[in-house]
């Protein structure tokens, strides 16, 4: 007669199968929701979700700007700068870009501390349409898993349109139609090269830049991305 295992032997094996079982459906929604935004506009991320509640949080009535416009109603400077600005092997790469990771893996040894990052434009993707702004490790795993996901099921242009559509371009303005009119008055399709450099410049913080402003530290940068963007492969 076979021997009965103790209870707490059961109850780990439970809760690693269960565990496992969680995390097969989660990625089987996570597939399948990729799978729909082939060719269906996201009506929301879940940052979009994350940034809407610290809104609401100091003003119920707040809402969030979003309209997503086609890849070809988006200005084709914008498209440049933001890979020349995030991404300059966009086209390239798998969805991580190992080249920048080591180098920056090591200036960040060097100082000691987190000063450079090498996420590429489909890991923010990834990060933006799925994931809270949490950081640990286990939030990196699924960034991985669903940036794999996104590479293998959807073209480059889509994952650029995709980026280009629920970014954060100012406190509650997401994606390039908002970010224009809300900057400059004017639709994505007609934001110029300058106008385009200036809101890459401004994406890695953008809540702390008033409409359009150009301080002599953006002015500098927009320069930087306006020198590059000529090089740069679109998809």
């Amino acid at each position: 007669m076979a021997l009965r295992r103790p209870l707490w032997v059961r109850l780990i094996g439970w809760a690693i199968g269960g565990f496992i079982l969680a995390l097969v459906l989660l990625h089987g929604y996570v597939a399948a929701t990729i799978w729909w935004w082939r060719d269906h506009p996201p009506r929301e991320t879940a940052f979009m979700s994350y940034r809407l509640a610290e809104l609401r949080a100091a003003n119920s009535g707040a809402q969030f700007k979003y309209r997503f416009v086609p890849y070809d109603r988006i200005s084709i400077h914008l498209k440049r700068a933001m890979i020349a600005a995030e991404d300059a092997h966009f086209v390239d790469h798998e969805g991580f870009d190992w080249d920048m990771i080591q180098k920056a893996i090591v200036r960040n040894e060097k100082k000691g501390r987190v000063v450079a990052g090498a996420s590429t434009i489909s890991q923010q993707l990834a990060k933006n349409l799925f994931l809270s702004g949490e950081r640990s490790w286990l939030r990196k795993g699924q960034e991985a898993i669903i940036t794999w996901m996104l590479e293998d099921v959807l073209s480059k242009r889509r994952i650029l349109e995709l980026y280009l559509n629920v970014a954060e371009w100012g406190d509650g303005v997401f994606g390039a139609e908002a970010a224009a009119r809300r900057h400059f008055g004017v639709p994505a399709a007609a934001l110029s090269a300058e106008q385009a450099a200036w809101l890459a410049v401004i994406l890695p913080s953008p809540r702390r830049y008033e409409r359009g402003r150009l301080t002599p530290y953006l002015a500098g940068r927009v320069n930087t991305i306006l020198s590059r963007m000529g090089a740069v492969q679109i998809p």
